[in-house]
């Protein structure tokens, strides 16, 4: 065997060329044709400048940039006045710009498109390839709307600035901006997701519908946004309030920063724990109702979750398919592998799966005045937060390995997904809180159990694994008030039925086999790279990204 000459030493061979340069959404042909199928191919077309940018090599530097240099607090200025500032890198606002520019924020609320949801909700999977930390306070805008028009008044006030399109950082009263983001304050120290273990007060003042608050908040993301829908206790229990970062004024609000949490993932976004001490707010919805009028931003924010961890998860193996497309071993690429193709034709149903069931969910966000839609949302959102979040991490953790080494090191981006992957099954209630929600919609909600037997059931007939499966999942109901202990394996399995009825429907018929023959089958033991036959070699080629 010839030696290497010493200049060879220098030179790089057999490694992957960089995942640049490609169209995200264009490439993505799950996440196209359900556009497609949702919507219409006009809104594909409307959104392949953002997929194009979202590939380039600059969109994947400013992404690595703005996780590398984490948020600053600097909380009083050099004069010693309180100011609470957080500073970001310039790749964060260069992200957020784009992001709000191409409509992912709350800009769908106030269109007039029939399929805006759609359009946003694969624009906002799409766009997350760049990084997925500045989707928070793109999603808390998005999902503040719902919640706000609980009051005609303050709905005015600030849906056109959140639903503009245009990036407008900095601390003023919303009247002198062009653009608004909005933030959530649910959670206290005390009580985490039982937030009627709330402690924070609201006291009223002399004016109708203002109040002072005093208490704490223990995650509150993006502190710099412009204004929080958060929940304190005023006479009558429990209750939403609008809280401004600038008062109308111009002075601004007593919202003292205490400090920034050190996070797992999603470091390029600040999450902040936040003390009022007469800080002014004004009351949203009736007193006592707060869980209910803020149920609304957090259902938008679930499926946000869900779109999210989809996200990440088409990251995940688009890295991992063009790795193994140009990477050789033992004589041959590696995606010329029997198991190689196995584990990433795995990964791929996952990731389709997921795909079809978060743009179901959108296309019913489209049909928000359709009773039998509305049901499908409050059953089908809690089971996709919990399964499609659920699944991410194991999902992740796979697609990393597939390069070996070369994904264990930050250059591949395959550690900042894997740190991000757990966030989405935490945020806006844990896998538990998810689970029991489905319980309590099935208990109180009959309309819920028939609109996933409606969704089903038009697949019925088509493959017997996913029949079976179905009866399989109606025995398990019974008596809903007794189910807590399993609660999570009737989600699990009342989302894969609605997966498997999707992609039947929809997917490839390779894709939809590996589908049931694994997720709904006997033989699957839950191991990436287990599927029984079939053809891996399409499933592998139908998302691996091409230019």
């Amino acid at each position: 065997m010839a030696l290497h000459s010493p200049e060879d030493i220098r030179a790089a061979a057999n490694q992957a060329p960089p995942l640049v340069g490609h169209n995200v959404l264009a490439t993505d042909l799950a996440l196209t044709e359900a556009v497609v199928r949702h919507g219409s191919g006009e809104v594909v077309d409307d959104l392949l400048p953002l997929g194009a940018q979202a590939g380039t090599a600059e969109a994947r530097e400013h992404g690595i940039l703005a996780n590398e240099n984490h948020p600053r607090l600097t909380p009083y200025d050099r004069y010693g006045n309180r100011i609470d500032e957080v500073t970001f890198h310039p790749s964060w606002h260069w992200l957020m710009e784009r992001a709000v520019g191409h409509g992912l924020a709350a800009a769908p609320w106030e269109s007039e498109s029939p399929h805006a949801h759609v359009r946003r909700a694969a624009g906002f999977m799409a766009w997350s390839h760049t990084e997925p930390g500045h989707g928070c306070p793109i999603s808390m805008t998005y999902a503040a709307i719902p919640a706000l028009r609980a009051d005609d008044a303050i709905a005015k006030e600030w849906t056109p600035a959140l639903a503009s399109t245009t990036y407008d950082p900095g601390l003023r009263p919303v009247s002198q901006k062009r653009g608004a983001l909005a933030g959530m304050g649910m959670t206290e120290k005390q009580g985490g997701s039982d937030v009627r273990a709330n402690v924070t007060t609201a006291t009223p003042t002399s004016v109708d519908g203002e109040y002072t608050l005093r208490g704490h908040k223990w995650f509150t993301s993006a502190p710099m946004n412009d204004m929080f829908l958060v929940l304190a206790q005023a006479a009558g229990g429990v209750t939403c309030f609008v809280v401004p970062r600038v008062l109308p004024d111009g002075t601004r609000n007593r919202l003292d920063v205490v400090r920034l949490k050190d996070k797992l993932g999603n470091r390029s976004n600040a999450s902040s724990e936040l003390e009022f001490d007469g800080t002014l707010a004004f009351r949203l919805g009736d007193e006592g109702r707060g869980v209910r009028t803020i149920i609304e931003m957090v259902a938008a924010t679930r499926l946000d979750c869900v779109l999210g961890s989809t996200g990440l998860m088409r990251r995940a193996v688009a890295e991992a398919s063009w790795h193994a497309a140009h990477r050789s071993a033992f004589g041959s690429l590696l995606s010329d592998k029997p198991l190689m193709q196995n584990v990433l034709a795995d990964l791929a149903v996952e990731s389709e799966a997921a795909t079809a069931l978060a743009m179901r969910l959108a296309a019913a966000v489209d049909n928000v005045n359709d009773p039998r839609e509305a049901a499908f949302r409050r059953i089908a959102l809690p089971l996709a937060k919990f399964w499609v979040c659920k699944r991410t991490p194991f999902m992740i953790a796979e697609a990393l390995e597939c390069l070996g080494g070369n994904g264990y090191v930050e250059e591949s981006v395959l550690p900042l997904l894997y740190r991000e992957a757990p966030l989405n099954s935490v945020w806006e209630g844990s896998g538990n809180v998810n689970a029991l929600d489905v319980l309590r919609a099935l208990s109180r909600e009959p309309e819920v159990l028939d609109a996933w037997i409606t969704e089903v059931g038009l697949a019925r007939g088509t493959d017997p694994r996913l029949d079976r499966a179905i009866d399989d999942t109606l025995a398990l109901l019974g008596d809903v008030a007794s189910l807590e202990v399993g609660a999570r394996r009737l989600a699990g399995r009342m989302a894969a039925c609605l997966q498997g009825s999707l992609l039947v429907r929809f997917a490839p018929a390779e894709v939809a086999d590996a589908f049931c023959s694994s997720r709904l089958g006997t033989t699957y033991d839950g191991t990436f790279g287990t599927l029984d036959g079939g053809d891996l070699r399409a499933i592998v080629d139908r998302t691996t990204p091409a230019f």
